[in-house]
């Protein structure tokens, strides 16, 4: 497929990026956003609590933005092969090209590069995005590529998660898929509670709160994985085999989840060996004790006590009164 005015014929528009597409990007520039902002209030900070309130901003940025980013992202699973193989279908030609598969919770991707992307008169540089959530239709996009005439390593590819394949990995993927989804918000929504409950004296429950925040990440990766207990369905070119295993977003989320885990349980330890020092962390040990001192600074007007305390003089009477 060549390149006219920088777009594809017979497409309807640009091809979605494996890892990064648009929901990624407007997700990760929103944290970017909220992170400058918190930067930036930083130098009004005085002393040790800079550093304090610098590590919880960043550390809960951190925690936000990878549970919603891996939502989006094309690489919970993924691999790689080079192989030779036809192009086209009723086509005898016969290709180098890097075939790539991208399993994400919405969908997979299929990419095909040619080694050089240049073979047969054409550039063969493709990336194909076909979702399977509850509110797309895997089957129906998967005959859109047989009318636009896809390369048919892609088509190969795109066949063994079809319903009607037998490897019958379709329903599986697609409920692991919805589950993890599921679970990552309401991961999520924990994340949002635990901000909320550190910003209040009682600390040990947004201890509790990341604890959970970890335990929902763990359970989305423990759905995924779900997957490995159906049959693997061989994906042969030639004499090369496609494999793919656990990605980047994978790997991420859990080791965003262990991270909640290790914060969570060192907040509840604190909170029952060193509460002082968990009070100095969160800043609540200093307000404290500027709010006592606020509230025993009294100011007394001493003309006023002075001629309240005395007691009152008796009236003498002298002959001219009577």
């Amino acid at each position: 497929m060549t390149l006219f005015d920088g777009i594809y014929p017979f497409y309807l528009q640009q091809r979605k990026s494996f890892v990064f597409d648009v929901s990624t990007i407007i997700v990760v520039i929103v944290f970017l956003m909220l992170a400058s902002t918190f930067l930036l209030i930083i130098p009004g900070i005085r002393g040790r609590v800079r550093l304090y309130w610098m590590v919880r901003a960043l550390f809960s940025l951190m925690v936000g933005v990878v549970i919603v980013v891996v939502q989006f992202t094309g690489d919970w699973e993924s691999g790689w092969v080079t192989a030779n193989t036809s192009y086209k279908s009723f086509s005898c030609a016969v290709v180098n090209v890097d075939i790539g598969l991208h399993v994400g919770l919405a969908g997979v991707n299929i990419t095909l590069v040619g080694n050089p992307v240049n073979q047969v008169n054409e550039t063969i540089n493709y990336n194909e995005h076909f979702a399977w959530s509850f509110d797309a239709d895997y089957d129906h996009s998967y005959g859109e590529g047989l009318e636009k005439g896809l390369p048919s390593p892609i088509l190969y590819v795109a066949e063994k998660f079809t319903t009607q394949s037998p490897c019958n990995v379709h329903r599986q993927y697609r409920i692991s898929s919805h589950y993890a989804s599921a679970s990552l918000w309401v991961a999520f929504c924990t994340w949002l509670i635990s901000n909320m409950l550190f910003s209040t004296p009682v600390l040990v429950y947004g201890g509790y709160m990341i604890l959970f925040t970890g335990a929902f990440m763990i359970f989305s990766l423990l759905s995924f994985s779900t997957v490995r207990n159906s049959l693997v369905c061989p994906i042969q070119f030639g004499t090369t085999s496609l494999w793919i295993s656990y990605g980047g977003s994978f790997w991420l989320t859990l080791a965003v989840g262990l991270l909640c885990f290790v914060a969570g349980i060192t907040v509840v330890a604190l909170h029952y060996f060193n509460p002082e020092l968990l009070k100095t962390f969160f800043d609540l040990h200093e307000n404290k004790a500027e709010d006592y001192r606020e509230m025993t600074e009294v100011y007394v007007n001493l003309q006023f006590m002075n001629s309240t305390l005395s007691p009152p003089q008796p009236s003498k009477l002298t002959p001219n009164d009577i």
